[in-house]
């Protein structure tokens, strides 16, 4: 079986760099797994690698989506497994990193086949979205599908809409499709680490560090001019991006610069909160705290684990 490594972990806690130590060790080459990388001139606010890393050690998937664009968790599972097959041939060992812990849940443990997107529908749902708004579309999955109902967050558009979509299309609910049989790959010997630092107040303070930083060099400028170039609009999917979704806030007037940062921060928090709460749950993944181990020695544990490890 061939040997792939996850590196998860959630926001500021040092992924990137954990992964560019593990391929000056390994003879690795990164597939991103995060669901704002994908995007095109989204660079500051989602912290992007700087084009000097990427030049040194690139990443698979990066730039992939403009920002009016949409990605689905199956369209990443395609993507994600040809890159995995052309590393392999390579003689490489496909190293995926990111905080997008769903994408790496569905890689790993099968996706359900769902039907494909119906544009007439989907627009439906958009325009009864718009004029009742998102708590009544909600409301309505709960008569459909209440086990979706529960599970997607009322204020999540883009799941609600796909659920209702489902349904609309094919007349069985979102949460039928996905007890169907799932597809996996069994040639795969996957070795999943996790970043997980215990102590929250160093998780904190990288995330405000980080926050800052992307302010201080452009967030908000980079928004305008996403603005200008792109037709976009708050509800979509690269727009509700943390840090994203506050900055457009501040950009039509509706908080203060001061209460876009605080709420940003605080979004970024709660993000990973939720991040480290999928990694408890994760089946068979080896936590690292990045808080008390330097990067190398991190790098040199997850190498030790390998199959045929020289350590």
């Amino acid at each position: 079986m061939a040997t792939v490594i996850f590196l998860m972990g959630p926001t500021a806690s040092g992924k990137t760099d954990l992964a560019i130590e593990l391929c000056r060790q390994l003879p690795c080459e990164i597939i991103s797994v995060d669901s704002a990388l994908i995007y095109r001139q989204m660079n500051i606010g989602t912290a992007k690698p700087t084009a000097d890393v990427l030049a040194d050690t690139p990443h698979a998937l990066l730039d992939i989506r403009n920002p009016d664009e949409r990605y689905s968790v199956a369209e990443f599972c395609n993507d994600a497994n040809r890159q995995i097959d052309e590393i392999l041939a390579r003689g490489h060992i496909p190293l995926l990193v990111g905080g997008t812990i769903m994408y790496f849940h569905a890689l790993q443990f099968g996706l359900s086949e769902l039907p494909a997107t119906n544009d007439k529908i989907r627009q439906q749902i958009e325009e009864e979205m718009q004029l009742k708004g998102v708590a009544a579309l909600h409301a309505r999955l709960s008569t459909v599908d209440a086990t979706a109902a529960t599970r997607i967050h009322p204020n999540d558009r883009q799941r609600i809409q796909r659920a209702l979509e489902v349904f609309e299309n094919t007349g069985s609910n979102l949460t039928t499709w996905q007890q169907k049989p799932k597809s996996t790959r069994d040639d795969l010997d996957i070795h999943a680490w996790g970043l997980f630092p215990e102590n929250r107040a160093w998780l904190h303070q990288n995330i405000e560090q980080r926050f800052d930083w992307m302010l201080n060099h452009g967030a908000v400028e980079e928004l305008q001019a996403l603005r200008k170039h792109w037709s976009l609009s708050a509800d979509m999917s690269s727009m509700r991006c943390i840090g994203y979704r506050q900055i457009w806030s501040y950009l039509e007037g509706d908080i203060t610069y001061a209460d876009m940062r605080e709420q940003g921060i605080a979004a970024t928090r709660q993000l990973a909160k939720r991040q480290l709460t999928w990694l408890r749950s994760y089946p068979k993944v080896g936590l690292i705290d990045p808080a008390v181990q330097p990067i190398t020695q991190l790098a040199e544990q997850i190498s030790c684990n390998l199959p045929a490890s020289n350590c």
